[in-house]
């Protein structure tokens, strides 16, 4: 794939960039490593003046960076807005909290016949990442926040279709004063990676993708003996139980099914509603989805804009066919409208089974999934039959059924009556086929931290 800026609302190339060849790529690693051994030694003080006055540069730029997210991969511009001050709060959660969560982990001394004992938490070095383009801004900052924080440096590879995006946050971290090299883009396609991977500087990768790509790179890395950390895809379930608000869970069920025009791996996918509410929440979440506006991107009253690739757009309808060729019944939409771009309906479908692709496999677009279920039992089955268990979504006002949902959901979180979203202040990843380790939160910034045991007689 090309590196290129190409606007989705009207397929149209607006500017291609030269990837970078070996001799650069490994020029960039170099530099890398060589600010490592400069940038592990600055104080937490240091690293958190630079993360705040990095969320100062985003939120002085908000708007022109929201306006290259939009032209880049299509997301609606107040959302972009709002994908950039979610990026500075970020920044600055990391710049209050780094400290305390790396500090010393003081130990049993006496158990291990030391007069002291304790955990110091250490960065690693240069780390990759290989970012997505659906929330091209904070999927790197929610690496890299914790990540520079640290003490590690990052090398970012982005999606080929996102440079501008990608390079306007280098030039975020530059014009914060971190030093030169501990945050760097590199403009490489897919086939660059495995080599990056090789180097023997690179002492870790994260990737956030599809299952096959996190396949590719956990091989890549495992060859090297590289730690990873993986958030891959999901096919979230949205469970709504007798006693929830109905019309609050169809508002929020359209959100979740739409945002960034249904392109997001914690994205609510499959509505599984109990069988004594279905016929009223069906005719709710209808009525929402249809009443949504699908237009330019750009325009601050668009819903819904287009989705970011032609090949992207292409896999939804071929999932949608096959379902509808072996019996789903489409509710509303089910079409690309006749304009340019790559846009594509909102769309509520009925009537999936197993045997149909869109019930294994993750529909990355605007294409929601509604079931009936009996009971409780019935619902959580549902949601389980999946390889992915990224996130959940479950709305019920009983005690017990929230219980049972929190303990039975096999997912990597949970949320009870709100949006499955992610937090600088919650742990977020996945399991089975939605990847392993963490990001944000605690847990984020020690993945990349070497746990070293200190023992003092």
């Amino acid at each position: 794939m090309a590196i290129a800026t190409t606007n989705p609302a009207t397929g149209e190339t607006v500017e291609e960039f030269r990837a970078f060849d070996a001799e650069e790529i490994s020029a960039r690693i170099g530099r890398a490593a060589e600010a490592f051994e400069e940038y592990r030694r600055t104080t937490f003080a240091e690293r958190a003046g630079w993360a705040r006055a990095a969320a100062d540069v985003l939120d002085g730029s908000a708007r022109a960076i929201a306006d290259v997210i939009t032209l880049e991969m299509g997301k609606p511009v107040r959302q972009a807005r709002a994908e950039v001050a979610k990026c500075a709060k970020a920044l600055r959660f990391y710049a209050g909290k780094a400290e305390g969560f790396l500090a010393d982990q003081p130990l049993d001394g006496n158990a291990v016949g030391a007069a002291r004992a304790y955990v110091r938490w250490q960065p690693l070095g240069p780390v990759l990442a290989v970012m997505p383009w659906n929330f091209p801004l904070w999927q790197v900052i929610r690496f890299a926040a914790p990540a520079l924080l640290a003490g590690n440096v990052c090398l970012v590879k982005h999606a080929s279709n996102v440079p501008k995006t990608a390079l306007r946050l280098q030039d975020v971290f530059l014009d914060a004063g971190f030093p030169p090299d501990a945050f760097q883009t590199l403009l490489v396609g897919s086939e660059a990676i495995d080599g990056i991977i090789a180097d023997p500087r690179v002492v870790a990768v994260t990737l956030t993708g599809s299952e096959p790509a996190g396949r590719s790179v956990a091989e890549a890395a495992g060859r090297r003996i590289k730690k990873t950390v993986l958030e891959l895809g999901g096919s979230d379930p949205f469970i709504v139980m007798p006693s929830a608000d109905l019309d609050r869970a169809a508002e929020v069920a359209t959100t979740s099914r739409t945002q960034c025009n249904g392109q997001s791996c914690i994205a609510a996918k499959r509505f599984i509603v109990h069988r004594a509410v279905a016929a009223e929440f069906r005719e709710l979440f209808i009525k929402k989805m249809t009443s949504l506006t699908v237009g330019d991107p750009a325009d601050e009253a668009t819903d819904v804009g287009p989705l970011a690739t032609e090949q992207g757009r292409r896999d939804v309808e071929e999932l949608v066919a096959d379902a509808v060729g072996q019996g789903a019944e489409i509710l509303c939409g089910g079409r690309k409208p006749d304009r340019p771009g790559w846009f594509y309906e909102p769309t509520v479908i009925t009537g999936v089974t197993p045997r149909m692709r869109m019930y294994r496999e993750e529909v990355f677009g605007p294409v929601a999934q509604l079931h009936e279920a009996e009971d409780i039992g019935e619902a959580i089955r549902l949601a389980n039959d999946t390889d992915f268990g990224l996130g959940s979504n479950a709305w019920t006002t009983d005690p017990a059924e929230q219980a049972r949902f929190v303990e039975d959901l096999q997912a990597g979180q949970v949320f009870v009556n709100g949006m499955t979203t992610s937090y600088p202040h919650l742990p977020f990843g996945g399991i089975k086929h939605s990847g392993y380790g963490r990001e944000l939160a605690d847990l984020g910034i020690r993945e990349f931290c070497n746990a070293k045991s200190i023992w003092v007689g």
